[in-house]
């Protein structure tokens, strides 16, 4: 074991990539206070990178849409640490976490091409933005973009992977089935009860 005087000497220090598990929906806060920690005990070098998988996420609730983030890895942050027990100690002190994948003693380091996917999946969710949505084959709908915008219609499909809607729409008294982005339409409220 090396001692913090002489960390300063050319000893090869490797990182390696750990999973930590959390609680869930406390990823964010557990990276704030582990940074905390890090800085407060002088040990910032040992951890190169802190990182909470997410993508962003467009919901569509009441017609609105709205952008948030969200873990594809709920529960889990990835570190790219030197670790040793000190480390190790310190961040399994920490408020929310609930401990390393790996063993109940060491922790265990990711295997580099587990790395390599999920740095990859998250490089190209950076660059495509999945959509949640609250649309069921058989909801009646209102569109509010494009050429079509204030008709009514029900929805006959729903794809999610190219975030489009197939919506069957009253076209001059014929039903016509129109392609339209997720985006462009909003749950029609229904005045059945009036």
């Amino acid at each position: 074991m090396v001692s913090p005087e002489r960390s300063t000497e050319q000893s090869p220090v490797q990182f390696r990539w750990y999973a930590l598990y959390t609680a869930s929906g406390q990823e964010n806060r557990v990276k704030q206070r582990l940074e905390h920690e890090l800085k407060l005990h002088g040990m910032s070098d040992r951890v190169r990178t802190i990182l909470v998988p997410e993508e962003t996420v467009f919901e569509i609730r009441s017609g609105k849409r709205r952008t948030r983030k969200r873990s594809f890895l709920p529960g889990y942050i990835l570190i790219e640490a030197a670790m040793d027990r000190k480390l190790q100690q310190l961040i399994e002190g920490i408020t929310g976490v609930v401990g390393f994948a790996g063993t109940r003693t060491q922790p265990v380091p990711l295997r580099p091409e587990e790395v390599e996917r999920i740095l990859a999946r998250l490089e190209e969710r950076k660059h495509t933005a999945t959509i949640e949505t609250q649309f069921s084959v058989g909801d009646p709908v209102r569109i509010i973009e494009g050429p079509f915008a204030n008709f009514v219609g029900v929805v006959k499909e729903v794809n999610l992977e190219r975030q489009k809607l197939k919506v069957e729409v009253g076209i001059l008294g014929r039903k016509t089935p129109v392609e339209l982005d997720i985006g462009q339409v909003e749950l029609a409220v229904q005045s059945g009860s009036s």
